[in-house]
């Protein structure tokens, strides 16, 4: 009877740990990635720049090929037709492969992105103090949604608050990729019949 109270403390010991030791989701985030279940993502109480809280990708494995993220996804109707800026302040720990924010312009019916930045040209790694990092995209007219987050390939832990949107002027320079020959899938005419385009 001892051994069976005494396995019982255990797991529940066990249990209070875990799940002192996991993050909360964030309302109207999504865990999401390659391997997705090799991070811990979510909130960080107080893991702010200000105290407050923040979120976070936390490796869980030793070694990871793969990548985590955690994000989000909203129509594009209000920024379809301009440029928008996806601003965000990171801070990194021990992250051995590399980490970044990520914004991606889709179109519907279609699995080719319109525009695209993971931030892979100028990626975090290491360990980095909180520093704020933007993301320069046209959204073009015939978007229908943004897909958003942070992510990190490797192991570590990288946390990221503040992030805002904002519609720049043209003068701004994009960052990312653009699929201006993939925009759209439906044509007013015949095109491209040689195909030497």
């Amino acid at each position: 009877m001892i051994h069976l109270k005494n396995a019982f403390q255990s797991i529940l010991l066990v249990t209070t740990i875990i799940a002192l030791l996991s993050f909360d989701l964030p309302k109207g985030w999504i865990v999401a990635g390659d391997s997705p279940q090799k991070y811990e993502m979510g909130i960080d109480k107080s893991g702010g720049q200000d105290g407050k809280n923040a979120a976070t990708i936390k490796s869980i494995e030793t070694n990871i090929t793969g990548f985590g993220t955690l994000m989000q996804q909203c129509k594009a109707d209000k920024y379809a037709g301009k440029k928008i800026k996806m601003s965000g302040s990171v801070k990194s720990a021990n992250v051995t492969n590399w980490a970044g924010l990520w914004l991606r312009v889709d179109q519907a019916g279609s699995s080719q992105y319109l525009a695209f930045d993971n931030m892979n040209d100028r990626a975090i790694k290491g360990t980095t103090d909180w520093k704020k990092y933007d993301i320069v995209l046209d959204v073009p007219s015939n978007a229908s949604m943004l897909a958003f987050g942070a992510l990190m390939a490797g192991t570590g832990q990288i946390w990221f608050d503040n992030i805002t949107f904002e519609v720049v002027g043209n003068a701004e320079k994009s960052t990312g990729i653009t699929n201006s020959n993939k925009s759209s899938h439906i044509h007013t005419e015949p095109t491209n019949l040689d195909f030497e385009n």
